[in-house]
């Protein structure tokens, strides 16, 4: 019978798994037997760089911590040899890293996972191997977003580059200038044609004498 401190030490460890379990986005169980130590260190060392935690874990004790963390249809999971990988932010890192490993090796077996906290089974995490990383999805996102970016950039470099907004003002408006001057010489010429109105009344002046005139030749008429 296992004493006090033993017991104690277990459920410490059963404890820190479930936090594990519940702290982390995704996990995936994996079969590790037939791993030589070179490529066991290479595995470790890439899933370490993807920021996924990975751990042998006795099955019993992963048993219990599937059970606080409701997870328990993984508990079929658990026989023959048994690691554990989880990542608290990445999606895809763990399954794409140990189902690339697992086609290469036949004795290395993935044995199933979990996604937010709910069991998934084979083929959702075959399927979540095959996305890009997150340092991709985020590098195509962000040039979803710099590309109308970049076109304004682009436009704004031209209007530099030109000389500034003046230097890129429509050549119609320079043009206009000549226009309206000449619309404002227009009354000037039409001044002759007023002059030539007003010097009308002196040119029928005679005639008026004219008339004054012959009023007395009238006179002795009567």
């Amino acid at each position: 019978m296992p004493s006090v401190k033993v017991l104690e030490e277990k459920k410490a460890l059963v404890a820190a798994l479930a936090e594990r379990l519940k702290d982390s986005c995704t996990g995936v169980l994996v079969d590790y037997k037939g791993i030589n130590v070179a490529d066991d260190t290479k595995l470790r060392k890439d899933l370490r760089e993807a920021g996924v935690d990975y751990s042998v874990v006795k099955n019993t004790l992963l048993s219990r911590a599937f059970e606080e963390a409701n997870l328990t249809d993984l508990q079929s999971t658990l026989s023959g040899t048994t690691a554990l990988a989880t990542s608290k932010e990445d999606y895809t890192a763990a399954a794409r890293i140990l189902c690339g490993f697992a086609d290469k090796n036949k004795t290395f077996e993935v044995k199933g996972g979990y996604l937010d906290g709910e069991v998934v089974d084979l083929a959702t995490i075959i399927s979540l191997s095959k996305l890009p990383s997150r340092e991709v999805l985020l590098a195509n996102v962000l040039g979803a977003f710099q590309a109308p970016i970049a076109s304004f950039a682009r436009a704004i470099q031209a209007i530099v580059d030109k000389g500034g907004v003046e230097a890129c003002e429509p050549a119609e408006k320079a043009e206009e200038a000549p226009a309206e001057e000449a619309k404002a010489e227009e009354p000037a010429a039409e001044a002759p044609a007023e002059e030539a109105k007003a010097e009308e009344p002196v040119a029928d002046a005679p005639a008026e004498e004219a008339k004054a005139q012959e009023a007395p030749a009238e006179e002795p008429a009567e």
